[in-house]
């Protein structure tokens, strides 16, 4: 076997078990969803490290709710991710109020498009999400109006 095709059968693999991609031949199914569910377990305590307050007011329902969304989409580091999975529970109206409070701060202090890294927002900002509001004055942000409970 050559490099190359050791490295394509590497890539493979990743992909498999981050991704969502198929399986790729020669590997038996049973270890690698084991590896892979184990996979999104760290990743949503990473997450959940960056998100506190959104795994906090998720509570017991966290750690599945955050697998079903991350499978099979690629990781874009704990900060994106936690980003992106509030911005989709805030879509579909199930934000926790923690959670709505932590993202209006979020958005308030940085710009983030769903696709390029966060990046510092220009002086004054806010954000508003789940009825909260924070704005962001002299480099602080601050929560103008909780989520509503």
């Amino acid at each position: 076997m050559s490099t190359g095709d050791l490295a394509a059968r590497q890539a493979a693999l990743v992909a498999a078990l981050v991704a969502g991609a198929p399986l790729p031949p020669g590997f038996a199914a049973e270890p690698v969803a084991a590896a892979r569910t184990a996979l999104l377990r760290k990743r949503a305590g990473e997450v959940a490290r960056h998100w506190p307050l959104l795994a906090a007011g998720l509570g017991a329902r966290w750690p599945e709710l955050f697998l079903h969304w991350a499978d099979g989409r690629p990781g874009a580091g704990s900060l994106r991710d936690g980003w992106d999975f509030a911005r989709h529970l805030r879509d579909a109206g199930t934000l926790p109020p923690l959670g709505a409070e932590e993202l209006a701060a979020r958005e308030a202090g940085h710009r983030y498009d769903g696709q390029a890294a966060p990046r510092p927002r220009p002086l004054p900002a806010w954000g508003r999400a789940g009825g909260a509001v924070a704005v962001q004055l002299a480099g602080r942000v601050r929560l103008l109006r909780p989520a509503r409970r």
